[in-house]
């Protein structure tokens, strides 16, 4: 380039500056001068723009085996750095692409989301003052704003006053918080036992493992045939527990099951635990947030009277990841679980009305999750989180109709919150239990490697379904119907032809 300097060149590249200072006083070479870093931080923000804009024409699943990438990424450390702008390319284009797109508009596996920007922007921010969260006096700022966002979620989910909990990596670790606490708060007796449905997230078994319930002890409730918990099995399974000298410390409801979309009986669920002396625990990892709209306010009605709830704003409230909850309905509950003093934090001790986080959970350092929810509800508003969440819950409804009305295509459960269960099951052709679950589980592979859209698939109560999740934002429901029509002619693929025109299985 005519009239530039190697050291313009390799700035421009946004490899490090030289340092001629030698010795204590010289750079340790980390740093970078403020046009490098605003020159890479341009890079990036266009990098990620760039593949936001392009994510409805894209694949929505991309991944590689292991021996490729090992091939293509295992490599010792250099010991002389390469340009930094060479660096972030590199991973944006050939790392960070391989792996399920779930803020993709057609990525309806699993539980996906779609974040905002704002949210985005903020854990930029986040991540260039390195707050450490801890305590008021490390944090007061970021401190107090989550006391903000919690106090708003305290209200969204209806608790009362003296309500309170922080913010997590998710839903596990807001389980096991609430689990250890549920462990404090229980009469001491025989040796602990849980409860939650057979359609509980593996979080719930985890997290109880975790607190002390040994494996045996973690009793999964059978549900009933919309794959609710039944009541009288849970009844029973306390009772015997109680007679045997066990020491029952919590149930788990679902709020929005991750297979089903199901929602566990919650008044009748907190009658019981008031009267048996259990903690509830309600886990809205998935479905809590649809309380926001008033749909999904009916039909989580006695979530309000839970000991704790956990809901993960990673999923139905559209922010990057990490950023999960806890709410308890007295916080002190947390701090008598998670409180204990140390000699190096003495310090930290600001008075009795400022909190330390690190005493309402397992993490000391922690990071600022809630500026990115802060952000986001300034920028947009309530409104436009309602209107988002209920269009997920209307476009489920839509697909549902859509399956009723096609020939291909068959219900397994009815819709709830954003979930559709269904399968391939043809009119008219007979075909029993085992060629149905072949048949779609190779639906289910031709989509996946089709790549256009991303659904999973789950067990209910031993039939396999198909299964779409729509939640994200930015979904539409010509992305919907496509894959449904994605589905039904790989339905009419997989059908054999031999017994295509059968007598149907009576």
């Amino acid at each position: 380039m005519s009239g530039s300097t190697p050291q313009k060149s390799a700035i421009a590249r946004g490899h490090p500056k030289p340092r001629a200072a030698t010795g204590s006083d010289a750079s340790s070479g980390l740093e970078m001068d403020r046009e490098q870093m605003l020159q890479l931080a341009n890079q990036v923000a266009e990098l990620l723009v760039g593949r936001i804009e392009g994510l409805p024409e894209d694949v929505a699943w991309e991944g590689d085996f292991k021996e490729s990438l090992q091939d293509q990424l295992l490599s010792d450390p250099p010991e002389d750095g390469r340009p930094a702008g060479e660096v972030l390319t590199r991973a944006a284009r050939k790392i960070m692409p391989l792996a399920a797109r779930i803020d993709h508009p057609r990525f309806f596996g699993f539980i996906p989301s779609s974040p905002t920007w704002p949210g985005v922007l903020a854990d930029f921010l986040v991540a260039g003052h390195q707050v450490n969260q801890c305590t008021w006096l490390t944090s007061s700022g970021p401190s107090q704003l989550e006391l903000v966002v919690i106090d708003w979620i305290r209200k969204w989910v209806g608790y009362p006053e003296g309500a309170g909990g922080l913010l997590t990596s998710g839903g596990s670790v807001a389980t096991i918080t609430a689990l250890v606490a549920a462990r404090e708060a229980a009469r001491r007796g025989g040796p602990p036992t849980a409860y939650m449905s057979d359609q509980s997230h593996s979080a719930q078994i985890r997290a109880a493992r975790i607190v002390g319930v040994e494996r045996e002890h973690v009793r999964l409730v059978a549900s009933d045939r919309r794959f609710r918990l039944d009541m009288e099995a849970l009844a029973d399974a306390v009772a015997r527990d109680r007679a045997a000298g066990r020491n029952p410390i919590a149930v788990c409801a679902n709020a929005g099951a991750g297979s089903t979309g199901s929602i566990d009986p919650l008044p009748e669920l907190a009658d019981f635990c008031e009267s048996e002396g259990i903690w509830l625990h309600v886990d809205g990892a998935y479905g809590g947030f649809a309380v926001l709209t008033e749909r999904g306010r009916k039909l989580l009605r006695g979530m309000e009277r839970a000991d704790s709830i956990g809901l993960d704003a990673h999923k139905w409230f559209f922010q990057p990841y990490e950023a999960g909850c806890l709410m308890v309905k007295d916080v002190n509950t947390l701090e008598n679980a998670f409180a204990v003093p140390h000699d190096m934090l003495q310090d930290t001790i600001w008075g009795a009305g400022h909190p330390n986080f690190s005493d309402r959970g397992p993490q000391l350092s922690r990071s600022v999750r809630a500026l990115k929810i802060w952000a986001s509800v300034q920028t947009f508003g309530m409104g436009a989180f309602r209107r988002a969440i209920s269009k997920g819950m209307e476009l489920a409804a839509r697909a549902e109709d859509y399956v009723h009305s096609s020939p291909m295509l068959e219900m397994l459960n009815p819709t709830s919150l954003g979930i559709v269960c269904f399968r391939i099951n043809p009119a008219e052709v007979g075909l029993g239990e085992p060629a149905l679950d072949e048949i779609n589980r190779e639906v289910l592979a031709s989509i996946f490697w089709g790549g256009r859209a991303f659904i999973s698939s789950t067990l209910l109560h031993g039939t396999f379904s198909l299964r779409l999740c729509i939640l994200n934002h930015t979904t539409t429901w010509d992305d919907v119907r496509e894959t449904l029509e994605a589905i039904e002619r790989s339905g009419g693929e997989a059908v054999p032809e031999s017994v295509a025109g059968e007598t149907p299985v009576a």
